[in-house]
């Protein structure tokens, strides 16, 4: 599809996945407006420091207020949905506010995109969705199981866009990325933590290190959103990505210290630890729906990825609090 002059908006656009992909969208010629969450300051997030936030409309608002997302879908034709909490730990302590924006936050979405006919609707889901994998690998008719209450928003979500398409034929498309990492990702997040610390400190604190997990850099997943509003028959599917490889995340302790060449021991700490029956112990996709729908696949490594991802930590270590548990 030529992008060129197609009226794009994305939900999130200040945070990791959504500042790469509205830079794509740009870079493709989309004209392409961003929902920033509102802070006092001004801040667009990770808009503030991109190369393409001068050919970027802007708006602050709150996903969870109706009237914001009202005004930011006005005259578009894809809505690229990523506005979310994602933080499990903290998920424990505000479960509420997960509901608000997760839940409310989706459904002002596509309400919205009913009301002004969009041609698209790319809602943005997780594998946390599945929980821990009953059968592998996990393809998109697995069952869902809610292990943490973000899990529960975005299964809820999940089923308001599928109600929207089979009640009113709203145009969605559900995509599950499998633990997405790259440049700009979050410091609670597994990765991030761990090339901090190793960057910067001589052991590695860290919860539990058997769970396996599905990794896939960004660009990787940006190529599946494009691909997903290029593909009118992925309306009304739900579609995973991931690389249908699995790591233990003591298996990806190892591949980063090789690559920063550094030993590092590792202590647990039972602060990181999910509860038991929250931990999420496997997951592993199968993205054969996504090649024979979509034409996608990963093209670029975990490790190729791992490098482009420590080489840019190396020089925004001043973002991460290393060593420090955040919630």
């Amino acid at each position: 599809m030529n992008w060129t002059g197609k009226r794009v908006l994305v939900t999130g656009a200040g945070g990791f996945i959504g500042s790469h992909l509205t830079e794509r969208l740009v870079a493709l010629g989309a004209r392409t407006r961003a929902l920033v969450f509102y802070r006092s300051n001004g801040s667009w997030g990770w808009l503030d420091d991109s190369n393409c936030k001068q050919d970027v409309e802007v708006v602050s608002g709150d996903i969870r207020d109706r009237d914001s997302v009202k005004r930011a879908v006005q005259g578009v034709e894809y809505v690229f949905h990523l506005a979310a909490l994602i933080a499990i730990p903290y998920s424990y302590t505000v479960p509420e506010s997960f509901i608000r924006t997760n839940v409310d936050g989706s459904l002002n979405v596509l309400q919205a995109a009913r009301e002004e006919d969009v041609r698209c609707v790319i809602h943005t889901s997780t594998s946390e969705a599945y929980g821990s994998a009953r059968r592998v690998p996990i393809c998109e008719d697995h069952p869902l199981q809610a292990q943490s209450p973000y899990a529960a928003s975005k299964i809820a979500a999940d089923k308001l866009a599928e109600s929207f398409y089979l009640s009113y034929g709203t145009p969605v498309v559900t995509l599950r990325p499998f633990n997405t990492f790259g440049p700009r990702q979050s410091g609670r997040s597994v990765l991030p933590t761990i090339i901090s610390q190793c960057l910067t400190q001589q052991k590695l604190v860290l919860g539990s290190l058997h769970p396996t997990r599905d990794f896939n850099y960004v660009e990787n997943i940006v190529d599946g959103f494009v691909k997903a509003a290029e593909t009118p028959r992925a309306v009304g599917r739900t579609i995973n990505l991931g690389s249908g490889m699995e790591l233990r995340i003591q298996e990806a302790v190892d591949v980063i210290t090789r690559i920063i060449g550094k030993e590092m021991v590792v202590e647990r700490s039972d602060e990181r630890v999910r509860p038991e029956s929250s931990e999420v112990v496997r997951l592993i996709a199968d993205n054969s729906a996504a090649h024979e729908i979509l034409g996608w696949k990963p093209l670029i490594s975990f490790e190729e990825g791992l490098r482009r991802t420590i080489e840019w930590m190396e020089e925004h270590l001043d973002v991460y609090r290393a060593g420090a548990y955040v919630l």
